[in-house]
C-alpha cells in the first residue's frame, strides 16, 4: 500500500531525510558538501523556506525545514536542490540517472 501524502503545515519545522540511491555516497570531496550548502542557501530565499539545522552524511542529508506561507515550497525547495545536485555530480563523474533515492 503506497504511503498517504505528507501533511505540511505551514511555519512548523518538518524534518526532511534524503538518502543516495542504493544507499551510496552522495558527497565525496568538500566541493560536493559546498555546491548542496550553497543551493540550498540560494533555494530557502527563492521558496521563503527556513532552513532549522542541517545534518549532511556521506550518503545522506537530514534536514530541519520549515515553509513559511506556502506548504507547497517546502517539496519545491527540495525538487530543486536534488536536481541541481543531481546534475553537478553526474556532470563530474561523467554519468547520467538518478543520485536520490525514491523511498526514505
Amino acid at each position: 500500500m503506497p504511503r498517504g501524502r505528507r501533511l505540511i503545515v505551514p511555519n512548523s519545522p518538518h524534518h526532511v531525510v534524503q538518502r543516495g540511491h542504493d544507499k551510496k555516497a552522495v558527497f565525496v570531496c568538500d566541493e560536493d558538501y559546498a555546491h548542496y550548502l550553497n543551493t540550498l542557501e540560494k533555494a530557502k530565499k527563492e521558496f521563503d523556506v527556513a532552513v532549522y539545522s542541517f545534518c549532511l552524511m556521506t550518503n545522506h542529508v537530514h534536514l530541519i525545514l520549515a515553509p513559511k506561507n506556502r506548504p507547497e515550497c517546502l517539496s519545491a525547495l527540495m525538487k530543486k536542490v536534488s536536481s541541481k545536485q543531481t546534475r553537478y555530480t553526474n556532470k563530474l563523474e561523467g554519468r547520467s540517472g538518478t543520485l536520490w533515492s525514491e523511498h526514505n
